[in-house]
């Protein structure tokens, strides 16, 4: 849904949202002198799958009011101009995502503006603390001193930009892309081109501005309120950056509520892999192109396409316990059941082994033999004491 919003007498911004109205807001700051259509419309669909996604055009830039001339006015006042946007949509607390220009807007809101902030992601921006770069090593850089603007992208940005039509206009913007995106990551030159003619289109004029640049930027240290921020912070150091190379000091080491991340193929610009192709699922995103993938699917170019799918095996169907219940052990089962004699079945012609002996009726068991009393014997040849005499015995009582 797209509004405009009153920031100050006279100024109007122009602002859009997707997503749903009950999702987590996540607010996207441009940088200087860009639209809030520099954020493609692929990445903003994939973020609106799990927020509200905010963006729009800063003071004289895009729909908004181009009026720098008549009411000039500091870069500190478009970080005002981001909190009456998320006030315009009744949003209390949000994400922010700041790049270039709108990553130091996003530290000014951090440092000033805390209370409505649900975290903050900057990139492609430089710190607004005036303390010196700590190396791994332990050597401490001074800001003045570390690595500038590259010499290449200085000459471009030299040069005087003359109104030459729309088209000689849409060049140049492109060229301009080509030299902030660096030299790691191959350039999309038709993707970036049809970007910035739909910018043309929506802005409603082809001019180049220069407000941002000749705003005054005093005022914007802000190193002890970032110093103890309590915001949680994500800083994503680019390290083929052209405009803040990556020894810019973007945080500092050791802070649980700040993070680093490094790109080593990104420049000032949003590479086309931060927005991949769709596919006809919304919900489906093509896989990296590694050699693995390569060697399995054969496909010499592009993006791969999905692999299939692996499945387990259907599982066994499992036996259906028999109807007293499972079987017991071994050592409990019971001797088999031996039918009457009348009742046996007849054998089998066809048995290989003699039939077995069938069973004694009941009560034809004979009873069990009782061995037989033999005397004791003592035979002849078993050595004999000679009686003794009733003599030796004395007299009988």
């Amino acid at each position: 849904m797209e509004r405009f919003v009153d920031v100050a007498p006279g100024v109007r911004l122009w602002a859009q949202d997707h997503g749903a109205p009950d999702a987590s807001p996540l607010l996207l700051i441009m940088g200087a002198q860009a639209s809030g259509l520099g954020w493609p419309d692929e990445l903003v669909e994939l973020l609106a799958a799990r927020h509200r996604v905010i963006r729009y055009d800063h003071r004289d830039t895009g729909r908004s009011t181009w009026a720098f001339d008549e009411r000039p006015y500091p870069l500190t006042a478009l970080a005002e101009d981001a909190v009456a946007v998320l006030d315009a949509f009744g949003v209390e607390r949000a994400h922010i995502a700041g790049m270039s220009l709108g990553g130091m807007l996003a530290q000014l809101l951090v440092a000033d503006r805390p209370e409505r902030l649900l975290s903050a992601t900057v990139f492609g921006t430089r710190a607004l603390s005036s303390l010196p770069y700590t190396a791994p090593d332990g050597t401490r850089v001074p800001p003045d001193r570390l690595p500038g603007v590259a010499p290449a992208l200085l000459e471009l940005w030299s040069r005087p930009v003359e109104d030459r039509g729309p088209e000689a206009e849409l060049e140049r913007r492109v060229e301009h892309w080509r030299a902030l995106g660096g030299d790691v990551l191959p350039f999309d030159a038709d993707r970036t081109r049809a970007l910035e003619r739909r910018i043309i289109e929506h802005t409603g004029h082809h001019r180049a501005g220069d407000a941002h640049a000749r705003a005054d930027y005093s005022g914007m240290d802000r190193t002890e309120q970032l110093a103890g921020t309590r915001v949680p912070t994500l800083v994503v150091s680019a390290l083929a950056e052209p405009v803040f190379p990556p020894r810019t000091p973007n945080t500092r080491p050791g802070d649980p509520r700040r993070a680093a991340r490094r790109d080593p193929g990104m420049g000032h610009a949003l590479p086309a892999r931060c927005t991949p192709a769709r596919r006809r699922d919304p919900g489906a995103h093509r896989p990296r192109l590694t050699p693995r993938r390569l060697r399995r699917t054969g496909t010499p170019g592009g993006t791969a396409p999905h692999p299939p799918r692996r499945t387990r095996p259907a599982p066994r169907p499992r036996r259906s316990p028999a109807p007293h219940g499972p079987r017991p052990p071994l050592r409990h089962r019971r001797a088999p059941h031996r039918p009457h004699p009348a009742r046996a079945p007849r054998p089998s012609p066809h048995r290989t082994r003699p039939p077995r002996r069938p069973a004694r009726p009941p009560g034809s068991r004979p009873r069990r033999p009782v061995p037989a009393r033999v005397p004791h014997v003592i035979p002849e040849s078993h050595p004999r004491e000679p009686l003794q005499r009733d003599a030796d015995y004395g007299p009988r009582p």
